[in-house]
């Protein structure tokens, strides 16, 4: 749970920051890729991805302003030189449409579009991030299945933390 929105941007700002450089690590090649089979999201493009991380950010703001759970006009992601500017562009206007909201809002009940009941802001905004983590981890997926760089989550791979562990079993050791 968030206590403020200024604790929410100080997390959604690392998350958007990862978003940002995995996408830049996203070869030329990648520019229309598209998994072999699927329907649906299971279908989706590099470059539709993209424009679904980006617009859905500011689908979350607007239920969480209570104004609906309204999706805007899909940011043009139509190649791969547009990736960046268009998400750099949802964290920007996410933060243009959240700050200075109340922090009061974060506790206030959102009613659901699709579902009886409601949500706390809090909560949508967690959604939010969920989602974009989620869609993240589909692109550096595919990213894998296909050889390109997958840039470690926070600068370590496992393999190097792992390479730490004999040292940290004899420094905590009971």
């Amino acid at each position: 749970m968030y206590g403020s929105i200024d604790g929410f941007f100080r997390y959604f700002d690392s998350v958007h920051r990862r978003a940002m450089r995995d996408v830049a690590a996203l070869p030329p090649e990648a520019d229309g890729w598209t998994p072999e089979g699927g329907e649906g999201e299971n279908a989706w493009s590099i470059n539709q991805i993209v424009g679904h991380i980006a617009g859905s950010r500011l689908y979350f703001a607007s239920a969480y302003r209570d104004e609906g759970w309204i999706s805007p006009s899909a940011p043009d992601v139509s190649s791969r030189e547009h990736w960046l500017p268009a998400v750099q562009a949802s964290g920007e206007e996410l933060h243009r449409l959240l700050d200075g909201t109340p922090d009061e809002w974060l506790d206030r009940r959102i009613e659901m579009i699709d579902t009886d009941g409601s949500l706390s802001g809090w909560r949508v905004l967690a959604m939010m991030v969920e989602h974009d983590i989620h869609h993240r981890s589909q692109l550096d997926t595919y990213a894998g299945l296909n050889g390109w760089p997958v840039p470690d989550i926070f600068g370590r791979a496992a393999e190097q933390i792992g390479a730490l562990q004999d040292e940290q079993r004899d420094k905590h050791a009971r």
